[in-house]
């Protein structure tokens, strides 16, 4: 592959993914410069979690019974390398930046913890096709309950000098009461138990809401972007934007590699690595009271950048490994 014909596949990349981040710099503006006030954002979100993007999986899990068997490599893939990736960040928080262990525990989550649902899931869609959903949501469905119980573990540790049955007990419990962890499992059910279509009465209503959720989520998360502020943590912010958009998925991209894991699932993978940092990320050092300036600046920045490292790294999937079996 020469020089020109990298730069139109990088060029072609950009114009598919640009629509999407079209409609977050419309979020942004919306929330920004018009004036909009807090409350909506708010509400959208919530609609998005709780009801349009539950309906989008929950069709895509209903059909899950004509899909092919998804390969358990694929979470070796994905989760291996974010333990990896964890550890690499609570070492580099600890001996770089001398945070303490709390803050260390937070930084490494924002070097893992990827904006899935708001962003991972529409850009699936756009670069990979709908065919990707069905993995998408297998990582999913692990993601919040495995990233979650690594970061909870890491805190009660860092603050009690161990941890409790019942704070892990906790963080099942809230991811089992997940929306769109409902939303899968429903879905999953429905094609497990009775492997036939959704009747049309019910499947008309769900499919007319999932066709919003993904415009309807880019523009809520580029409202709920348009808060935060690059003020502060500007050091810490760029070794969690080199984490989290290049370490990550070139690591998944290896792993994946070896162990042969096919070509469409490590697309897969390999996306949902390289999106931006996580809201829930700045959540949780809202919650321990650390790193908030930092946290905050990693998803702006990250949010920015991935608009050119993601279509990066599928194009080199695409081109350096053509026969992947």
């Amino acid at each position: 592959m020469d020089t020109a014909e990298f730069f139109g596949q990088l060029v072609q990349q950009l114009l598919l993914s640009a629509p999407l981040f079209l409609l977050i710099a419309l979020g942004y503006s919306l929330g920004r410069f018009a004036g909009w006030p807090e409350s909506v954002n708010e509400g959208l979100n919530r609609f998005c979690f709780n009801v349009a993007i539950p309906c989008m999986l929950f069709k895509v899990m209903s059909k899950f019974y004509e899909s092919p068997a998804v390969d358990v490599r694929l979470l070796i893939a994905y989760f291996g390398t974010c333990f990896v990736i964890y550890v690499i960040g609570r070492i580099l928080a600890k001996g770089v930046f001398r945070l303490d262990s709390v803050s260390a525990s937070v930084f490494g989550l924002a070097g893992i913890f990827s904006n899935n649902v708001m962003l991972g899931i529409p850009v699936a869609v756009i670069l990979l096709g709908p065919a990707s959903l069905a993995s998408v949501a297998l990582v999913l469905v692990f993601n919040s309950l495995i990233l979650w119980t690594l970061v909870t573990v890491s805190v009660e540790w860092a603050q009690n000098g161990s941890f409790s049955l019942r704070g892990i007990g906790k963080t099942l419990l809230s991811v089992l009461r997940n929306p769109i962890i409902i939303g899968i499992f429903t879905g999953f059910a429905w094609s497990f138990l009775l492997h036939r279509p959704v009747p049309a009465f019910l499947d008309s209503p769900i499919s007319m809401v999932a066709q919003v959720a993904a415009p309807l989520t880019l523009i809520t998360l580029g409202m709920s972007l348009s808060r935060y502020q690059i003020r502060k943590g500007l050091r810490e912010s760029g070794a969690i934007c080199l984490l989290k958009l290049i370490l990550m998925p070139g690591l998944i991209w290896a792993i994946a590699y070896l162990l042969h894991l096919p070509r469409q699932e490590s697309q897969v993978v390999v996306l949902l690595g390289s999106m931006a940092v996580g809201i829930n990320v700045y959540l949780m050092a809202q919650k321990f009271q650390v790193l908030q300036g930092a946290t905050a600046t990693s998803m702006l920045l990250s949010t920015l950048f991935s608009t050119i490292t993601t279509p990066l790294f599928m194009i080199l999937m695409a081109h350096f490994y053509p026969n992947w079996p």
